[in-house]
């Protein structure tokens, strides 16, 4: 009971129909863009890195959806937690697998997205609403069914 207790109290978890915790990062042009930019449309966030397998794995998934969802009031933010170190790794990734969506490197930012949504284990999927509050503080991946009918839901 106790430990349901301190996870439900860390970073994003029983957050659902709050305002979901802005960010700020630069992207793959070095631009910053925060999740508030996105206010009105429905936001999926991606928490990745370059070495993580099952990450990946998810890739294909990902690009199926950003496929779907062309033209519509999605947007999917992919935040990458690879170190600072490895800034030019996390570009060559993105440029060899042609990713889509908003990719962002959160590198060795004081503002850490793994901090505000208590993120311990990656690949990690945050769905937002149109009005910038949280949906799903620990959505399915896209692989799973249900993603998508969520993301249908949040569209209407």
């Amino acid at each position: 009971m106790c430990l349901a207790l301190i996870l439900m109290s860390c970073g994003g978890a029983g957050k659902e129909g709050k305002p979901a915790d802005d960010f700020s990062y630069q992207d793959i042009n070095g631009e910053t863009v925060s999740l508030s930019d996105f206010k009105g449309k429905v936001v999926l966030i991606d928490a990745w890195a370059t070495w993580c397998a099952p990450c990946r794995e998810e890739m294909p998934h990902l690009k199926k959806l950003e496929e779907e969802y062309a033209g519509k009031d999605v947007v999917f933010i992919s935040v990458s937690i690879d170190e600072t170190k490895d800034k030019a790794v996390w570009e060559k990734f993105v440029a060899d697998n042609e990713l889509g969506g908003v990719q962002l490197f959160m590198g060795d930012s004081e503002n850490k997205i793994t901090d505000s949504y208590g993120i311990m284990a990656i690949p990690r999927f945050i769905l937002v609403d149109k009005e910038g509050n949280l949906s799903a503080y620990k959505a399915p991946r896209p692989s799973e069914p249900e993603l998508k009918e969520m993301i249908d839901e949040l569209l209407k």
